[in-house]
């Protein structure tokens, strides 16, 4: 259930040259396959390269690596991949765009395990997706309980082009009106690097508190960010979110 990174268009908006399918996998396979990948999504455990903060596992993972999850989107014409992170032991959050046009939705977790989905919810305003989970998630993070200030410390924890878990870091640069979703209001803007794949990562302060869900990034490498105060808010009303359905094949 995600959109697919079958084609890569660039919008222009406000001076921002926005990727118009965002980040939700690493591009379009020419055929749909029957097992997993290895290329794609790793069937084996990843290597761990553990951060030099954190609580690490017996595994050598750290608790933002753990909260981390790779989503897997068969959709009914093209295969993509996103990511996302756990919400409680049953819900992880992830993007719309992630989750959209689907027949099925996997989700596997930084130690290899693949967890069966019940049912995935998305958003009408933000580009933001709830899905439940059959079996529990390894880790769950705190949300924040405000939104960051410019100059603050950002960690994205993803699955960039559907490969390995990754970290990247840098600073939220500032607010800016959402290139994509006028209606939707202030985004944050950092500087920390994603790529396709990377959209659902939680961004992190610097006490591991979720931010923010990355959702987008411009020419420049600006990476945009629905940020913790709209997350809280949307997750708090009952409406906000509507169960999706598979995609139609023809």
């Amino acid at each position: 259930m995600s959109r697919s990174w079958a084609s890569t268009r660039a919008v222009p908006t406000g001076g921002l040259l926005l990727v118009a399918a965002l980040l939700a996998g690493c591009g379009a396979l020419p055929s749909m396959p029957g097992p997993m990948p290895t290329d794609v999504v790793p069937s084996t455990v990843p290597v761990a390269e553990p951060d030099t903060t954190g609580n690490l596992s017996p595994d050598g993972f750290d608790a933002a690596q753990r909260m981390a999850v790779r989503i897997r989107n068969v959709g009914c014409s093209s295969l993509s991949t996103g990511s996302g992170f756990a919400l409680d032991e049953t819900t992880l959050v992830t993007n719309r765009h992630v989750v959209a046009d689907s027949t099925d939705l996997q989700v596997s977790t930084y130690d290899g395990r693949d967890i069966a989905v019940t049912a995935a919810s998305t958003a009408g305003l933000a580009d933001l997706a709830v899905v439940r989970t059959a079996e529990p998630l390894p880790a769950a993070p705190v949300l924040a309980e405000v939104d960051p200030e410019p100059g603050d410390a950002v960690t994205v924890v993803g699955y960039p082009l559907g490969g390995r878990l990754t970290v990247t870091s840098g600073r939220v640069i500032g607010t800016t009106t959402d290139p994509l979703n006028e209606n939707l209001g202030e985004v944050l803007v950092t500087d920390a690097a994603v790529e396709p794949g990377s959209s659902g990562s939680a961004a992190l302060d610097e006490e591991g508190r979720v931010i923010g869900v990355v959702y987008a990034k411009n020419s420049t490498g600006m990476s945009f960010v629905v940020p913790v105060s709209t997350l809280r808010t949307m997750l708090a009303d009952d409406t906000a979110f509507t169960e999706t359905v598979p995609c139609a094949t023809s």
